[in-house]
């Protein structure tokens, strides 16, 4: 089974602010842990919303909204896919994480990814 855990951004990741090298290596011996158990898919960290837009679909019309967005603690700024046998398996990984925030107030939100057997039909 895969799965997305999804790293909220915070104040410092929409201002651009870098981890230290010392939370960069907390971070890297995570991800070292996950790609040792075979669990690691993929991952990256997301440049500032500032960097980004957004697409809106309304009434068959689309309009492009240029970041930066106002900061509501929803936006992502990282990922990790994984693949875990159970729902469980994915959240002791998802315990395990460093705080993505360093320090703080970090958040993760975990989700299951949809499975081609989700949508057989007989």
């Amino acid at each position: 089974m895969r799965f997305m855990m999804m790293v909220k951004a915070t104040r410092s990741s929409e201002a651009g602010v870098l981890p230290t090298p010392d939370q960069f290596a907390t971070m890297r011996a995570y991800n070292d842990e996950l790609a040792k158990a075979g669990a690691l898919v993929d991952l990256s960290g997301l440049r500032p919303t500032s960097e980004g837009a957004r697409i809106r679909f309304r009434e068959g019309k689309k309009t492009v909204q240029s970041g930066p967005f106002a900061f509501t603690g929803e936006t992502v700024s990282g990922y990790w896919i994984i693949d875990a046998p159970s729902p469980e398996a994915a959240m002791e990984w998802a315990m395990k994480a460093p705080d993505p925030s360093f320090g703080g107030e970090g958040e993760i939100e975990l989700r299951r990814f949809f499975a081609p057997e989700d949508f057989a039909s007989d």
